[in-house]
C-alpha cells in the first residue's frame, strides 16, 4: 500500500523554496521508487584555479611524463591526483 503524497507548494522565490526543504523531508512529497536516473551530458563540473609552485626539474619531468602520453601536463596532473585521492 502506498503512501499518499503531499502536494509541492509553490514558492514565491529560490530562497523560500531552499527554506522549506531544508526543513521538510521530500519522501513526504515525491515518490522515489519512481525516479529514474538520467543523464545530463552537457553539464561540467565546477573549477577551481589555483597557483601551484613546483620545481623546474619536477615540472621538466611532469611535462616529459606528459608528452609520452600525449596529454596537457595539467590533465595529467589532475589524473594523477585523482587517482591518488581514490585510493583512500
Amino acid at each position: 500500500m502506498s503512501k499518499r503524497l503531499k502536494s509541492v507548494p509553490a514558492f514565491a522565490s529560490e530562497t523560500e523554496e531552499r527554506t522549506f526543504w531544508e526543513s521538510h523531508d521530500s519522501a513526504d512529497y515525491v515518490d522515489w521508487s519512481k525516479a529514474q536516473r538520467i543523464v545530463l551530458p552537457n553539464l561540467k563540473p565546477t573549477t577551481n584555479t589555483i597557483s601551484l609552485r613546483l620545481p623546474k626539474h619536477l615540472l621538466d619531468a611532469i611535462k616529459a611524463a606528459a608528452n609520452a602520453r600525449d596529454v596537457p601536463y595539467q590533465s595529467l596532473i589532475k589524473i594523477w591526483l585523482q587517482e591518488r585521492v581514490g585510493h583512500q
